[in-house]
């Protein structure tokens, strides 16, 4: 047979497009030509495949070897066509049965002597594909993740002989399962945090509604702490959920089997790139915010990001996904975290201080928060002031309810949002505000006279909606009260005061 066909798959973005991998011989100088867009990772696989072919005790055809990746307008990337490209030589040639072939998908990288090596991204493959009826053979390391997708069967193989058993029938390769996650250790709880009761009670809130949230306050007064313990207050996620950030995680080559479902926390440097952050490259890769889909970004120290960098969250903040486009491609990721920031008052960190120690000019203390825009800060629905607490609070027993505790409301919380709404109250969309966040006369009143007051945006009185239908729901009322909205005005007062 002098023409074979493999399946595979590429990636674009989170999607998982199918790709024929053509192998034609024919007579003539010996030659290795491969086309269909690869780059140069793909391009090399030709000195892995010669050298893995015949360390694996194959014959290495001696002819005029043409390989083509169909499409030809989609870009190919990685080593996981080596397996696909290997094999179509080997039935091109007849070395193994090309029937065989029909019903599976191949990817995996080869190293010289033929063993299969891990690649990225095949639990984004097994979700991209999920409705193809091929099973789909990956190196073994890879398998027990794109197991996790569920559906079509995944079978893993450790080298490029024990492939050809298969196909030959010698040997069969057994269906891997997909792993159990192990027990982990509990995440911090809140009740270590001592003091700071207004900033857990906003933690709480966030974590019900999914809110975004910026603590404020002097260096050494708990914020990293608290925002640590934010993933600890809210659910597992659900399945849905967590095998996208599965694969999002995947995809940066990041995902470890035995914590899937727990929610990510991501807190990413000061130093990080706007490209680091949202994502993008050649080809395009998720950036932090995708990777903490699901989960936390935490971004310490707020104001020592370049200011580009943060206007680059802007639209993913409202919208839950980022859109990456380039000259040669374009590509869609999920993005829907929850951000927690924390920030110093001045440059020094001590304004505010009992202490007065802080020797800040007003114009230092203006250049240090102007580095923060009003349209950014206008997506945060809550600004929380930690200042530092006494000694005697430090030195005192733990006060306040415990993670699980908090977690078992918020989780109640939750299923009423998702019963009433089907989202949570931080993703309330214009109509949804309309039919879910109305106000009797006497707290109309009173949003009105403080976005009066405190100069408040349309998109900051709807986040104030928002934040105030999260309390009602952790006080199991069906509507939301005047004081459900004084609180939540209280923490939007914050930002303007």
């Amino acid at each position: 047979m002098a023409l074979a066909i493999v399946h595979s798959r590429a990636l674009n973005g989170v999607a998982a497009p199918e790709v024929s991998v053509e192998t034609h011989l024919a007579s003539g100088l010996p030659a290795f030509t491969l086309v269909g867009l690869p780059d140069t990772e793909v391009k090399e696989s030709r000195d892995r495949v010669r050298a893995a072919i015949v360390n694996s005790g194959f014959d290495f055809p001696q002819k005029r070897i043409t390989v083509n990746l169909a499409p030809a307008d989609l870009p190919k990337d990685s080593g996981r066509f080596d397996l696909p490209i290997a094999l179509g030589i080997l039935a091109a040639s007849g070395q193994i049965p090309g029937r065989a072939l029909t019903d599976l998908e191949f990817a995996g990288e080869l190293s010289l002597s033929g063993e299969l090596r891990p690649v990225r991204g095949v639990l984004a493959m097994a979700l991209g594909s999920a409705d193809c009826p091929r099973s789909l053979v990956l190196p073994t390391a890879s398998a027990a993740e794109a197991a996790l997708a569920g559906g079509r069967p995944i079978m893993g193989a450790t080298s490029l002989p024990q492939v050809c058993a298969h196909l030959h029938g010698r040997e069969t390769l057994s269906e891997t399962l997909a792993p159990r996650p192990t027990i982990t250790a509990e995440s911090p709880d809140l009740r270590d945090v001592r003091g700071q009761m207004q900033a857990k009670r906003a933690l709480e809130i966030a974590a019900c509604g999914e809110h975004s949230l910026l603590l404020t306050g002097p260096p050494g007064t708990g914020k990293s702490m608290l925002a640590g313990r934010l993933a600890g207050l809210m659910p597992e996620l659900d399945a849905d959920t967590a095998r996208t950030s599965a694969a999002l995680l995947s995809l940066a080559g990041q995902f470890d089997p035995q914590r899937f479902g727990r929610r990510p926390f991501r807190a990413p440097h000061h130093t990080a790139s706007a490209v680091a952050l949202v994502g993008g490259g050649s080809p395009p890769r998720p950036g932090e915010i995708s990777l903490a889909h699901g989960g936390v970004l935490f971004l310490d120290e707020l104001p020592e990001f370049d200011r580009r960098v943060l206007e680059s969250l802007r639209e993913p903040l409202e919208s839950g996904h980022i859109h990456i486009a380039r000259a040669a491609r374009q590509a869609l990721f999920p993005a829907r975290f929850q951000l927690v920031a924390a920030m110093n008052p001045c440059p020094c960190g001590y304004l505010g201080d009992p202490s007065g120690r802080c020797r800040c000019t007003p114009d230092q203390v203006s250049r240090y928060r102007s580095k923060l825009s009003g349209p950014f800060l206008d997506r945060i629905d809550l600004f929380v002031e930690v200042p530092t607490p006494p000694s005697s609070v430090l030195q005192a027993p733990p006060e306040g309810d415990s993670s699980a505790v908090v977690r078992e409301r918020v989780s109640v919380a939750q299923v009423v949002q998702r019963e009433r709404q089907g989202v949570g109250n931080a993703q309330l969309d214009s109509v949804g505000i309309t039919s879910h966040c109305a106000l009797a006369d006497t707290a109309r009143d009173l949003l009105n006279r403080a976005a009066e007051r405190f100069g408040l945006s349309a998109r900051a009185m709807h986040r104030t909606l928002r934040v105030a239908r999260s309390i009602a729901d952790l006080a199991g009322s069906p509507h939301i009260e005047t004081p459900h909205l004084a609180e939540a005005i209280q923490f939007r007062r914050v930002a303007r005061g």
